[in-house]
């Protein structure tokens, strides 16, 4: 792009001008016009690209220092460094690839386009030009033969001022992913385009229909349909959909699921581009919702789903950050397990405990399914042991045969090496296997487990002590206890509350701790709260007692400073 000479008089007249020609064409473009006029330090883009992009004004000042707050970091030397040589004349043009920062804060890749205009001594006075998206996406897709998200973007912003009553509805097709890696893209393209012609069929004219990403569509109704009818219609598209997959003679099995949002129930915003960017959100969820709850069917959109959705994400976020700075926010509390014959003390059960970096406390109902879910579990599992067995050696300093109780989740048994996690963690703190007691929980999904079951006996067989969770609730049974062979038996704190008020659970209590004794093993009664809990419940002879009527869950020191003995054994 060659220089162009005009006088310096005309020049400095001609730039209202030329802002004045950008503004006329820019509703007739995709791309953002711009003049810069060098002399005087002043910027001028189409008004348009202010709904789009982080900028101040579409008219600003101190053009180099002001670029800074809305392009990328990374480009911005790149960036200053070709606009030097622009300003000092060591260029005739300027085209740059770089990122803006969106209005949701997303970078956005640009290519900025411009010319120089120099008055008669050579001087440059004025660039101007063009800024187009290239990473926008396409406006229709080819394959399915329907608008694309862009389309649906344009048309959504473009309605979003005066729309009041709209629904969504997000459609994907399941196990997409399986039918291209058997079949190849080509049959993936034809069922594409057969689902996209059913989806078509099916939708009335005040109902567009888009192909936004891979195999997902989306269908905006206008027609101030309701759930019913949105639901009539998803129906009327999985018939169809399985017509095709039967008139293909079942070549490929799939099926369809579906997102439903209605427009009211989208948060609102200060701009229609913010509330564009949830819309397409929350209908993600929904899509996301749909399949997890078994594919095949229709989700409606609930806030309370989505708030829910948001708070586990958030603290899954919480605990990846905590994670990375050395388990900042985790903490140990301890709970006494003591001796039914005598109060003694005779162990204590290690409990997770979280604070985000925040400082907000989460229970662990909240916390540990996501640690579990995401293999966080894995890391801070480790953590825990090393810990754990930490306050196990301090206090077998003054109580040689204290013991520590610590819950292992179904995950770390099943997806990381347990047994040489608990020989290492033995060995760096010196102690025996016999001052640890394994806590497992979800157990009925162990019997099915090889890999499992072998690590359950490596564990016995190495002297660890096995504990079988919460007896009397969710999976523990009595098959489990011939199964697994547990050392000790834990009652849940349910069972226990029922037998302290009902006489025939309290006699079914009793016959289990008799059975439990008949086999040879100990038996833990947890949930006990007061003093009659305790006279009511010693008096069917268990082994253990644990429950807040000793101790609350504390911190490790604060255990430490409740059960520091006088002699080798705690009198309780």
């Amino acid at each position: 792009m060659g220089e162009k000479i005009i006088d310096p008089q005309t020049l400095e007249q001609s730039f209202d001008m030329f802002c004045d020609i950008a503004n006329a064409f820019a509703p007739c473009m995709n791309d953002y016009l711009y003049v810069y006029n060098l002399t005087q330090d002043i910027y001028y883009i189409s008004e348009r690209a202010m709904s789009r992009f982080l900028l101040p004004d579409n008219v600003f000042h101190n053009v180099v220092d002001t670029l800074r707050t809305f392009t990328h970091p990374d480009d911005m030397d790149m960036l200053a460094e070709d606009l030097d040589l622009v300003i000092s004349g060591k260029k005739d043009y300027h085209n740059l690839e770089y990122r803006w920062i969106g209005r949701d804060g997303s970078p956005i890749w640009i290519n900025c386009k411009g010319r120089i205009l120099r008055d008669s001594q050579g001087v440059p006075h004025i660039m101007m030009g063009c800024i187009n998206e290239i990473g926008n996406k396409q406006k229709a897709d080819n394959v399915s033969g329907l608008l694309g998200e862009s389309s649906l973007h344009d048309n959504v912003l473009r309605l979003l001022p005066t729309l009041t009553d709209a629904m969504f509805l997000r459609i994907g097709i399941d196990d997409f992913k399986v039918v291209n890696e058997r079949h190849g893209m080509e049959y993936g393209n034809f069922i594409l385009r057969e689902v996209a012609n059913r989806i078509q069929h099916c939708a009335s004219p005040q109902q567009q229909v888009y192909r936004i990403v891979s195999d997902e569509f989306m269908i905006l109704d206008l027609s101030g349909a309701d759930y019913a009818e949105m639901n009539r219609l998803y129906h009327r598209i999985r018939s169809s959909v399985d017509e095709i997959v039967a008139t293909e003679q079942y070549k490929a099995l799939y099926t369809i699921s579906g997102g439903l949002v209605a427009l009211k129930d989208v948060d609102t915003s200060e701009s229609d581009y913010s509330r564009y960017s949830e819309i397409m959100k929350v209908s993600e969820f929904a899509l996301t919702e749909a399949k997890l709850r078994g594919k095949n069917q229709l989700y409606y959109f609930r806030p309370e789903d989505y708030s829910a959705f948001l708070r586990k994400r958030y603290i899954r976020s919480c605990l990846r950050k905590s994670l990375s700075d050395d388990f900042r926010g985790f903490d140990l509390y301890f709970q006494p397990i003591v001796m039914a014959n005598g109060e003694f003390l005779f162990a204590a059960e290690a409990l997770l405990r979280y604070e985000t970096p925040m400082g907000e406390k989460i229970t662990p109902l909240e916390f540990i399914p996501i640690l579990e879910e995401s293999g966080m579990i894995i890391p801070v599992g480790r953590w825990i042991l090393r810990n754990a067995l930490e306050m196990c050696r301090r206090c077998r300093e003054f109580h040689p045969e204290f013991m520590i109780s610590i819950n292992f989740s179904y995950i770390q048994l099943l997806k990381s090496p347990v047994y040489e996690d608990v020989m290492r963690a033995l060995e760096e703190a010196d102690l025996p296997p016999s001052c640890l007691i394994v806590e497992l929980t979800e157990s009925g999904r162990l019997e099915s487990s090889a890999t499992i079951q072998n690590v359950w006996q490596k564990l016995r067989a190495m002297g660890v002590n096995i504990a079988l969770d919460d007896f009397g609730t969710g999976y523990s049974n009595l098959i489990n206890i011939g199964n697994l062979r547990p050392n000790i038996v834990k009652i849940d704190r349910g069972f226990t509350a029922k037998a302290l008020q009902n006489s025939y659970e309290y006699d079914l209590l009793l016959h289990v701790i008799k059975m439990v004794h008949s086999i040879g093993l100990n038996l833990v009664v947890e949930g006990i709260e007061s003093r009659r809990d305790l006279m009511q419940i010693t008096a069917m002879k268990p082994d253990y007692i644990q429950g807040y009527y000793y101790s609350k869950p504390c911190p490790g020191e604060e255990f430490l400073r409740k059960f520091h003995p006088s002699g080798s054994r705690t009198k309780m």
